[in-house]
């Protein structure tokens, strides 16, 4: 290992201890986010209420020490709520554009579902091209820019499904699960005074430093025959007959890109397979949509994506 990857090991090291620290138990998600971070992805955390989807996200922008913006999404939330709107200085007597929570390096969509389908649209662009445009005006967002959008799984009541064309925005779906006994007590532990968790994380990352890591993932090699393997997988879910929509070409880019970021957090300038079909399934799942038989059947998407990675020849 050269000295520029040791280094970027440490760092990434040092960003997964900081994170780890206040969401405890929970490493794998830790791992997916920052595969999401490195990847310039964006992440959709779907979960059940209190087991640390808002945690994760404060957590990333401490430790990256970058701006934090937060949206509760609800019924009544408009666009310009998001994303900013033009209004009136009188001091100047001319309008002036006042900056939504968008402009944010993080931006947490607090359960993005609970939104209607016109408030949840004014993320597309930001989360696509990294830009809002507003009143015919074309507004950059910030580098590095991450969405960590939320939504809970179980209660559906006044809630708007996210359509494919958003679902298809997110690099990665992440399911954090509830922690096991022995974590529970020391989450239990932890939080005895009242205090938010996400104030005791430590900045470790400098923008620049970050923003050289995803120059550093983009560089990760990426053999022929893997960048095949992740179109296989993805063609096959549109040809499988447990699914009446398959992934789209967007879900082999992140499948490619999250595995490049991976070999990274794993102090590897090179992909290898277990990359690909470890992540399948978070790159994936929230991409297919079941057929009618699969879901009388009681199977899940995770389990099917799994299935079909399975039927795919591992390049040797």
């Amino acid at each position: 290992m050269d000295a520029e990857n040791l280094e970027d090991v440490q760092l990434l090291q040092r960003l997964r201890d900081s994170i780890c620290q206040v969401l405890l138990g929970k490493p794998e998600a830790v791992e997916l986010t920052l595969v999401g971070l490195l990847s310039r992805g964006h992440i959709l955390l779907e979960d059940v209420p209190g087991v640390g989807k808002t945690l994760l996200a404060k957590a990333i922008a401490g430790t990256i020490g970058g701006a934090f913006g937060r949206v509760q999404f609800t019924a009544d939330l408009l666009p310009a709520d998001v994303t900013g709107s033009f209004v009136f200085d009188a001091s100047s007597g001319s309008m002036t554009f006042r900056r939504g929570p968008i402009f944010a390096n993080v931006v947490l969509a607090d359960e993005l579902n609970r939104a209607s389908p016109r408030t949840q649209s004014s993320l597309l662009e930001a989360m696509n091209e990294s830009q809002v445009t507003i009143d015919g005006v074309t507004h950059a967002l910030p580098r590095p820019f991450l969405v960590i959008a939320t939504q809970n799984p179980v209660e559906h009541e006044g809630t708007y499904p996210l359509p494919a064309s958003q679902l298809d925005r997110f690099a990665l779906r992440i399911r954090l699960g509830y922690p096991s006994p022995e974590w529970e007590k020391e989450v239990v532990r932890a939080n005895r005074c009242g205090l938010d968790p996400a104030a005791k994380v430590e900045q470790v990352l400098t923008m620049s430093e970050l923003l050289k890591l995803q120059e550093r993932t983009a560089q990760v090699h990426v053999d022929p025959s893997l960048t095949e393997y992740a179109v296989r997988i993805v063609q096959s879910t549109r040809d499988h007959v447990s699914f009446r929509l398959g992934a789209s070409p967007r879900g082999a880019i992140f499948l490619q890109r999250s595995a490049m970021a991976l070999a990274l957090l794993e102090g590897r300038d090179f992909c290898v397979p277990e990359d690909f079909k470890s992540l399948a399934v978070p790159t994936l799942s929230h991409r297919v949509v079941l057929s009618d038989e699969s879901r009388a059947l009681g199977r899940n998407k995770e389990e099917m994506v799994s299935d079909v990675v399975e039927e795919i020849a591992v390049p040797t």
